[in-house]
């Protein structure tokens, strides 16, 4: 079934958790499950000359095939793009990379962005690929654009949660002949769409909200361009960095829920995030649904949700290990975006330029009140 044949079934008028219940499934075959479960196949019948879209199970899967249908429904309602899930998040934004860049050309990261993408940007180097950085906040990455064959966004970015103008700096790598890739992973498609704002890929980790149960590892890449999507595939299909049957199957049985979550756990971050700006032991604090966090103008302007996770710092290590040690309803865990919340002092992994008693909490779905209590009542008792 093509996206025009699932937008004619949807409907153009169904609201986000409508879309969000309805997304990839089938057509209604009579006696048949209304999502079918995971399709375990390495191979498929194929007599004859190769046809039709299943041979190989490092290619095509049906169980993908629903998968990225459903994402690419909610990425860009009523268009027509292409969206192709990946074993993590990294494997997604390693795919972009390196199946638009070669030796010679220059790429534009962010310079706050997932940990991860130091080591992305030593692989890159060795590949004889220039690697330019600046950070987030003041669309800084305006000023290395010159000669760029591709510009990566992390708005919001991880874990400092500052925004930058997509649709500014997305214009102006384009008139500089540079495509585009948002990391969408903070947001979802229900916070904001990157390709809507002009990106030429939306990419994520399925791995956080989008499933929010913690327990699947997932990526993904969308986009419009028929021939850099080609590419994308093409690198899925070389380096073999592919979804299980399984985790897709519950990635898109996990979706069915996203509007319920999401809309969950941003009024409650909202209202944690106030409660923590009274007190006196907090600072840094930021979330993109505050009034007043510098990131809410442009966040306001491009985003429909401002996302679940809140950032903030304790004064010294040992006050951050102790208000995490005395949570009860957080979980100290890294990853976000689970119906579970969950905190973590991000120091301790090294790779963030962040202070010691730093703390990103990913805001679940636990009663609002319950969930301020517990975090007030850390705060009070870590206070020794």
């Amino acid at each position: 079934m093509s996206d025009s044949d699932s937008e004619s079934r949807l409907g153009s008028l169904t609201g986000e958790g409508t879309r969000a219940v309805r997304a990839g499934l089938p057509e209604p075959v009579k006696n048949e499950p209304t999502l079918p479960g995971p399709v375990f196949a390495a191979h498929f019948h194929l007599p004859g000359e190769v046809s039709g879209p299943y041979a190989y199970g490092r290619d095509e899967n049906p169980t993908w095939s629903h998968l990225e249908r459903a994402i690419g429904e909610l990425e860009a309602p009523g268009e027509d793009v292409e969206t192709l899930v990946f074993a993590s998040g990294v494997a997604a934004i390693a795919a972009v990379l390196f199946s638009q860049l070669r030796a010679g050309d220059a790429v534009v990261l962010p310079s706050d962005g997932y940990q991860v993408l130091p080591l992305v940007r030593a692989q890159l180097e060795e590949y004889g690929i220039e690697v330019r950085t600046a950070p987030t906040a003041g669309d800084a990455q305006l000023d290395v654009l010159d000669g760029a064959k591709l510009l990566l966004i992390e708005s919001p970015c991880n874990p400092g949660l500052d925004v930058c103008d997509i649709r500014r700096l997305a214009e102006a790598a384009h008139a500089r002949g540079a495509l585009v890739a948002v990391d969408n992973t903070l947001a979802t498609p229900l916070g904001q769409r990157p390709l809507a704002l002009g990106a030429d890929f939306s990419v994520a980790s399925g791995t956080k909200q989008l499933t929010g149960h913690g327990d699947v590892l997932l990526g993904y890449v969308a986009g419009r361009d028929t021939a850099a999507m080609a590419a994308v595939r093409r690198w899925r299909k070389i380096i073999g960095a592919i979804s299980g049957p399984m985790e897709a199957w519950l990635a898109h049985r996990s979706l069915a829920t996203l509007q319920l979550r999401v809309d969950r756990q941003n009024s409650t971050a909202l209202v944690l995030a106030e409660a923590l700006r009274d007190r006196p032991e907090v600072t840094r604090l930021r979330y993109p649904g505050l009034p007043e966090d510098p990131a809410h103008k442009i966040a306001s302007q491009q985003m429909r949700r401002y996302g679940s996770v809140i950032s903030f710092t304790l004064p010294t290590r040992a006050r951050a290990e102790r208000f995490l040690e005395a949570l009860r309803l957080v979980d100290d865990a890294t990853s976000f975006g689970g119906v579970r919340s969950t905190a973590e002092r991000r120091r301790r992994w090294g790779g963030d330029d962040v202070p010691e008693g730093f703390i990103r909490l990913s805001v679940g779905a636990e009663d609002p009140e319950d969930l301020v209590a517990d975090v007030l009542r850390a705060l009070d008792e870590s206070d020794r």
